[in-house]
Formats: C-alpha cells, sequence, structure tokens
C-alpha cells in the first residue's frame, strides 16, 4: 500500500484523489457509514426534509485554488448561487444586503458605499490573488504580492481599533462584522478580521452558492472520483491506534491533534506529544434544523433573497455576544447564523414547504440544547416564525464531538483562530503538515490554511507526500485538470 488517508472529509478526500491520480494505491478509512466528514447531507427534522449536518455554504467550492482546478461542474455539482450572498438585518427595519455585484451593494449602503467600494474593490478584481493568498500553507512568497499587501493592510485596519473609522452608519459596521464572526472568535483581531475580508471579498465575486441537493455534492463527487483512479473507501471503520492501519509507505490524518495524539500517543516524541496537548480549541456552535410549512417571514425586504443570514443586530451587540461565549457563557442573544437553501434549491423540502439551518455560538463543549433562544432569535426579525415550525432537530455543541471527532467540544473551527494558532497550526514546524513520526502526516482543518471546504489542508500534504516519499514532482494542480499523467517514478 501507498497512502492510507483516515478521514472522509473534504481535506481528506482531496489529498486521496491527488494522491491516486498521481498513480499511487490509495485507501480510506472513515468512522462514519458516510464520507464527508464536515460536508454531509441527511434527512433530519422530518422526513422529504434534507439538511446539511455541518458546512452548508460554499464559496471556496468555486473559489480554491483545489476546486477550482477539480471543477466540480464537470463532475456533476451543480452550484446555486443566490443573488445576495449574505444579509445583515438590524431591529430598526433596516438591512444590509451584500449582493453580489459590489456596486450595487455600495449603493444601497449610501454613505458608507464609498468607503465599502474602496474596502472591497482592490481584493475583489484580484481575487485569485487573495484566494492565493489566503489558502497558501503561509509558508512561501505570494504569487501576488501587491494582492497579498493590501490584503494585509486591511487586515491590520479590520483587526485594530481603526476597525470603524471608515464608516458614518451602523448598517457597513454590523455586516463586515456578521462575516468575522463565521471565525467563532470575537471580532476586532486579525485573524478574524482575515475571515471576514475573504468571504465578503468573495461574496461580490463567485458568491456563496449551495450544492443542489447538499454539501453531499461535494463528497460524493470527491469520493467517485477517487474510486474512478483506483482508490478504495472503507466506511464504519473508527481508527483506535496506527497499529490498525495495514502496512502503507506513507500515511494521511485528517483528524484533529486530539484525535493524533488519541492513535498515536505512545508513538510521538515527548515534546510534539506536548504541542499537540497544548492546542487549543475555541468556542462552539449549537445546530438547530428547522422542518418548515413556509418560507420564513422575514420582516424586511431583501432578506427572502439571501442563502445565509447573519442574525446579531449591531456591531456591538455582535461582540457582546462573541465575547460572552469566549468567557465560557451563553449570550442572552446570540450570534446566529442562518441558511436557507430554498432560495436556490427547492429540492431541499417537499413542494411548498421549506427548510432553515441555524448555527448558533456558544461555549465550548456546551450540552444546552439552544433552540428556544435560536428561534427567538428568529423571530427578532421574522415574527411569525414560530408558527411555520413543523419539527425542528439540534444537535448541541457536546453532540457534534459525537458526530464528528475533529469537532472536538463543538469547535467546528478545528481549532482556536488566534494569530499564533493561525500562523503556527497546529505546532511552530516549518512544515505543519508532517509530524516526527516516518511517513506520518496531518492534513485537516487544524492545519494550514484552516476551516473551510477547500480541500487545500489535504492538497499541501499531499504535495509533500509526493515529493518526500515518491519522488513526483508535479503540480498537484495539473494532476486535478489533468494536463499532467500519472508519475510512475518511485524511489
Amino acid at each position: 500500500m501507498d497512502a492510507v488517508v483516515v478521514g472522509s472529509g473534504p481535506n481528506g478526500l482531496a489529498a486521496a484523489v491527488i494522491l491516486a491520480r498521481a498513480g499511487l494505491e490509495v485507501e480510506v478509512y472513515e468512522a462514519a457509514s458516510t464520507v464527508g466528514g464536515g460536508a454531509r447531507t441527511a434527512e433530519l427534522a422530518l422526513p422529504g426534509f434534507r439538511f446539511d449536518v455541518c458546512a452548508a455554504v460554499h464559496p471556496m467550492g468555486l473559489a480554491s485554488p483545489f476546486f477550482r482546478a477539480f471543477d466540480l461542474a464537470a463532475h456533476g455539482v451543480e452550484m446555486l448561487t443566490p443573488e445576495v450572498s449574505y444579509a445583515h438585518p438590524l431591529d430598526d427595519g433596516r438591512v444590509g444586503l451584500a449582493w453580489r455585484d459590489l456596486e450595487r451593494t455600495a449603493t444601497e449602503l449610501a454613505s458608507d458605499g464609498p468607503a465599502w467600494r474602496s474596502l472591497f474593490r482592490p481584493l475583489v478584481e484580484r481575487w485569485p490573488g487573495l484566494v492565493e493568498v489566503a489558502m497558501s500553507d503561509l509558508r512561501r512568497w505570494p504569487a501576488d504580492p501587491l494582492t497579498a499587501l493590501r490584503f494585509g493592510l486591511r487586515v491590520l485596519e479590520q483587526g485594530s481599533p481603526l476597525w470603524g473609522a471608515r464608516f458614518r452608519g451602523p448598517i457597513a459596521p454590523a455586516l463586515l462584522t456578521g462575516v468575522s464572526a463565521h471565525a467563532l472568535t470575537p471580532p476586532r483581531a486579525l485573524p478574524p478580521a482575515a475571515v471576514g475580508l475573504l468571504l465578503a471579498a468573495l461574496g461580490h465575486t463567485v458568491g456563496w452558492p449551495l450544492p443542489r441537493g447538499g454539501s453531499q455534492a461535494i463528497s460524493n463527487a470527491l469520493a467517485a472520483d477517487l474510486q474512478r483512479h483506483g482508490g478504495r473507501i472503507i466506511t464504519g471503520h473508527r481508527v483506535q491506534s496506527l497499529a490498525d492501519l495495514p502496512a502503507a509507505r506513507t500515511v494521511l490524518l485528517n483528524t484533529s491533534p486530539a484525535e493524533l495524539v488519541r492513535i498515536a500517543s505512545s508513538a510521538l516524541p515527548t515534546r510534539y506529544h506536548r504541542w499537540l496537548r497544548s492546542f487549543r480549541y475555541g468556542a462552539a456552535a449549537c445546530k438547530v434544523d428547522f422542518a418548515l410549512s413556509g418560507p420564513v417571514p422575514w420582516a424586511t425586504a431583501g432578506c427572502h433573497l439571501a442563502g445565509t443570514l447573519h442574525l446579531v443586530g449591531h456591531r456591538h451587540e455582535a461582540v457582546a455576544a462573541e465575547h460572552t461565549v469566549a468567557a465560557g457563557h451563553h449570550a442572552e442573544r446570540p450570534y446566529v447564523l442562518a441558511v436557507q437553501p430554498g432560495v436556490v434549491d427547492p429540492s431541499r423540502a417537499p413542494q411548498d414547504q421549506a427548510t432553515l439551518s441555524v448555527y448558533a455560538h456558544v461555549p465550548h463543549g456546551s450540552p444546552v440544547d439552544v433552540s428556544d433562544t435560536v428561534i427567538a432569535q428568529i423571530e427578532r426579525f421574522a415574527p411569525g416564525f414560530r408558527d411555520l415550525i413543523l419539527a425542528h432537530h439540534t444537535l448541541t455543541a457536546a453532540q457534534l464531538e459525537h458526530h464528528n471527532a475533529n469537532y472536538l467540544g463543538g469547535d467546528i473551527a478545528a481549532g482556536a483562530l488566534t494569530t499564533w494558532q493561525t500562523l503556527f497550526r497546529p505546532v511552530p514546524r516549518w512544515d505543519p503538515y508532517s509530524t516526527p513520526l516516518p511517513g506520518v502526516y496531518l492534513c485537516s482543518a487544524s492545519t494550514p490554511p484552516g476551516p473551510g471546504v477547500h480541500g487545500m489542508a489535504g492538497l499541501h500534504a499531499a504535495h509533500r507526500v509526493l515529493r518526500q516519499h515518491f519522488n513526483i514532482h508535479t503540480n498537484p494542480l495539473q494532476l486535478l485538470r489533468g494536463t499532467a499523467q500519472p508519475a510512475a517514478a518511485r524511489e
């Protein structure tokens, strides 16, 4: 056996696809009964209502270098893009709408329109360079240094006390803060600023698409490609120890550092073991999926066009809620991220009915079902929502960990996005993917570039495996595009 991959999330499948396309013999082991990790879809709440179990909206499915080369459309995945990438309603009836059209967004932001335009236009105009910077292993000189500089300066601005200096009204700051809060850490810091600027810029370029039928379509396309190239997938098999795996020249772990410690603890050098144990996990999500008798009755015009909504109110409310959660307490009015796939994909629910998936930020490891709080927060911006609920399904933060071992304590970012853990993830090594164990690599969201369905951690790890163990120096992107033949060179 050439390579064994543990975990069939997007990064594990990305690594496996690349290795198989290079002509290697590859097996993937997955603890769950289906592939996908954080990109799975299932019937929840009621029969006929399909929900994404974790990741639902996928700008990186169109933007990341891995998926641009893999080309989901060529593999039968239809990405459906809402006209409004995301919306942020306020209590007084005003709303921020992030249209795919940057100019329309700026126009509707009125007095803050010029500021929004100047913040994002340089990033939007050169978005491939922006993505290359953000999705790199953070160890190389950027291919587009000017865009990297512009991005870095904006991150410094939005991650500092200057973050509100360019804005006059409340809508634009709230709109940007809602996106930054995807980082599951209090805004006005460098990592959430980077997350917010990247995702907001993509909202004005490729948009925030949803796959027809659910995120499972992405995972299934990767799995099918792997199998077409000779790879094998074994589901329902949780690896208890590295010794459980078949003999292989390399092992790639799409797992958290905690899982690496669990399955290889006795073999790890003391210092590396200590670093893994000190890796910090952050705030968590409680996920609530609603089966509805009809679309959400948003009080503000335009919200019905958005695939994603951030429900928390003004910027200061978002900041307060995130600090409360970071301190280990439940916010009375938490940050709520809502996804309504029916805006573009009616296949998720029976005719004339709808689904709504909600992620509320909660403290790490929380066992609390916050569905009542979530319903109240939605009612705040959509009076009458409660009357549409046919059923709902809740996964608490504590339950998320049992569903996916990488989400320790319900941390769906697979590790706190502090500045240190963004640069040195999961340990301070020049090669963050290799481990001291010969031939063993990490390729999960706990390595650069971090969380998201982008496949790039898998790509970076697979690239190193090809070079270091098989003397294959082909660019993985060429393998994905089919412009390079499988390499036969082996050491």
